[in-house]
């Protein structure tokens, strides 16, 4: 094997100093720049990403608070509406019970009326009815006939008297 011999090492080392000096040359004038300008990229790229994820965090906390704070206020309304219709339904119930309580009443006062001039007339056909039985039962029982006036003076004085 010839790099074993010798004679030829300091030859062999002179070219090992040379290549390894070319070698680290192009490896630190082209490929660390390279390597060093990817990496400082990368670095901006996460950095930007960073940034931009922290903008986005803020514009959804921010988005959050203003939704929140309009619930709040829809909550607010709603609830002041609600206020506002369950008073305007009880005014409106308490306006519709008056008004059913007057029309009770006058039905009941010309109900009663009625009934006043119901028990008026059958008063009077009972009078009617009183005396001419009164005027049968005279001639039947006693042979006496009554006159229509006498028996409505009769019967008339009898109903004042129960009464």
């Amino acid at each position: 094997m010839p790099q074993f011999d010798p004679s030829t090492f300091s030859s062999q080392i002179f070219w090992l100093i040379i290549s390894f000096f070319v070698l680290y040359w192009v490896v630190a004038r082209f490929a660390i720049p390279r390597i060093g300008d990817i990496l400082e990229q990368r670095a901006r790229v996460v950095q930007d990403d960073l940034d931009r994820a922290e903008s986005l965090k803020t514009e959804a906390e921010q988005a959050l608070a203003d939704y929140e704070a309009a619930m709040a206020e829809a909550h607010g309304q709603a609830r002041a509406l609600m206020f506002k219709v369950s008073q305007e339904a009880k005014v409106a119930a308490e306006e519709r019970n008056r008004a059913i309580g007057t029309e009770l009443t006058e039905q009941i006062s010309s109900a009663e009326q009625r009934i006043a001039a119901a028990r008026d007339d059958a008063m009077t056909g009972l009078s009617s009815i009183a005396a001419e039985a009164a005027q049968d039962a005279a001639a039947r029982i006693a042979g006496i006939d009554v006159s229509k006036g006498d028996a409505d003076a009769a019967v008339g004085t009898a109903m004042k008297g129960s009464a």
